[in-house]
């Protein structure tokens, strides 16, 4: 099972980070247009916060059955002294966590704006830091 769910987590977090480089463009496109807030601009957002979401269910769960889990019965002490244990059950997860609540803050931010330019920029600014705590923590010697 863990193997399924790595292999899963993996090729999703290729979908989430294209759609939400595809969100981020987009939002500071249409912000730099002067666009009017479309049902594409929607739909591209609220993509980007679904597969998001998606992505940290399937993380939470194998970070639960992962064999990484058992090194916390050692003690805290020694998960933060090594560089890679910190880094899966510390670093990544809580990372993106924040990332993930950054873009949902993105989205609920953007409903409450009546005008364009600000709901463009809402979801670029939001999503956009999002992105890059995303990318801060990809196990990237693992991933690809």
């Amino acid at each position: 099972m863990y193997a399924i769910l790595k292999n899963i987590h993996s090729y999703w977090a290729f979908l989430v980070l294209l759609i939400l480089v595809l969100a981020v463009a987009n939002a500071f496109r249409g912000m730099g247009a002067k666009k009017e807030f479309e049902n594409k601009d929607l739909r591209v957002s609220l993509f980007g916060l679904i597969f998001s979401h998606i992505q940290l269910l399937i993380g939470l769960i194998l970070y639960f059955v992962s064999p990484w889990f058992d090194q916390w019965e050692m003690g805290i002490g020694s998960v933060m002294k090594d560089a890679q244990a910190r880094l899966y059950l510390v670093e990544h997860p809580f990372t993106n966590i924040l990332a993930i609540v950054l873009i949902t803050l993105g989205w609920s931010l953007h409903k409450r704006q009546t005008e364009d330019g600000k709901k463009f920029s809402r979801i670029g600014i939001f999503y956009f830091l999002g992105l890059v705590l995303l990318l801060s923590r990809i196990p990237w010697e693992a991933w690809l």
